[in-house]
């Protein structure tokens, strides 16, 4: 009997549906190939959503992912919603999202090509081997953390958030941060501000702790300045980095900056039960429409959830592979420097669904 896998797809705003139907093309060429079938179904987040139903994400989008194994996302967001009041912003669907759906891992894998190599920001001895993971606790901190707001006292205004964190939450993401390097080279860099904060002293005592049910697995620990600084001095020196959720936003995207554009990248948010995959860049409203932005992110993002939500490691990899060909022959999209005349949105997903094909029908894969 053929596997029945369900996806929500929910493309968004500006490139995002432009670079979600890349992905989706992989996932049919993989279901045309080899098999398993994947049922998609469509739903609305985030500007788009706020214009059709003025909330950022409706009921029935939140129908849709709950019947669903995995959800791909695309991007949200825009300047024409920056005026609206805070709950109904675009970026709230997805913060609502994820607390629906308990996505408290946030895995940012950076991974530096050799032919891409040139178009980081340091110089190529200095990038060459990097392959890291940031693992970012995504459901606590200072991004939920109460009281929070803006209030007037005394005559003057004054804005709050609070930084929270409980033992159970740091303790969860730690064994996924774990689990994860026993799979990689078994190092895990657990990065926080415990000279300063008291969360981050208890996050560096939980986190400890845990590792000791790891023996397998080395520990170290880094002060987030010290990690940003590291990051540009010996990138090639991480290996999984866990971090807690603020600290984890800003030091993914300085770890994408070493790959050279943080357009190739994907991610995936993992709860106990849903998973949600996405690249990691924006909605890019300057280019939406123009069939010119880059789809590699999102469609990386597929090899992440064939990975981690349907278990099929060695589709995973073609996928991947099938990027990496792909950029090796020079081919890029606008915003990437190459030798060739660049290529569409479209053309470059054709060309990536195009040796899914080939290596999915070939000896080696099949022998796998």
């Amino acid at each position: 009997m053929q596997t029945l896998h369900r996806v929500a797809v929910l493309p968004g705003d500006g490139v995002g549906p432009e670079v979600t139907a890349q992905a989706v093309k992989a996932l049919k060429t993989i279901e045309q190939v080899i098999g398993p079938a994947f049922r998609l179904q469509n739903g609305m987040i985030g500007g788009c959503a706020v214009e059709a139903t003025t909330v950022p994400l409706p009921a029935e989008t939140i129908a849709v992912c709950n019947n669903a194994e995995a959800i791909l996302l695309g991007a949200v967001g825009g300047p024409q919603w920056d005026s609206k009041r805070p709950e109904v912003r675009p970026e709230q669907g997805l913060l609502q999202l994820r607390q629906r759906l308990g996505l408290y891992v946030n895995l940012r894998p950076a991974k530096v090509l050799d032919s891409l190599i040139n178009m980081s920001a340091l110089k190529p001895d200095l990038v060459r081997g990097t392959d890291l993971v940031i693992v970012r606790e995504l459901m606590g901190g200072i991004y939920f953390g109460n009281p929070r707001g803006i209030f007037a006292k005394n005559g003057e205004r004054m804005g709050i958030n609070t930084e929270v964190y409980r033992e159970h939450e740091v303790e969860r993401i730690a064994h996924r941060a774990f689990q994860l390097a026993r799979t990689r080279r078994r190092k895990v860099t657990s990065v926080d501000k415990a000279n300063v904060l008291e969360t981050s002293r208890l996050w560096r005592e939980v986190v400890t702790r845990i590792a000791r049910s790891y023996p397998d697995v080395e520990l170290s620990h880094l002060y987030v300045d010290s990690c940003a600084m590291r990051l540009i001095d010996r990138p090639t020196s991480f290996d999984v980095i866990l971090t807690n959720n603020m600290f984890g936003d800003i030091l993914s995207d300085e770890a994408a900056m070493l790959t050279g554009s943080i357009g190739l990248l994907p991610s995936a948010s993992l709860g106990e039960h849903a998973a949600l995959y996405e690249p990691v860049h924006g909605s890019a409203p300057d280019i939406a429409g123009r069939n010119r932005a880059n789809p590699v992110g999102a469609i990386a993002s597929v090899a992440m959830m064939l990975r981690y939500s349907f278990r099929m490691e060695a589709i995973a990899e073609a996928v991947e592979t099938a990027i990496e060909k792909i950029l090796k022959r020079g081919v890029r999209t606008p915003e990437l420097p190459g030798r060739k005349r660049p290529v569409t949105t479209s053309r470059m997903g054709d060309l990536i669904a195009e040796e899914i094909k080939k290596l999915l029908k070939s000896s080696k894969f099949r022998a796998a």
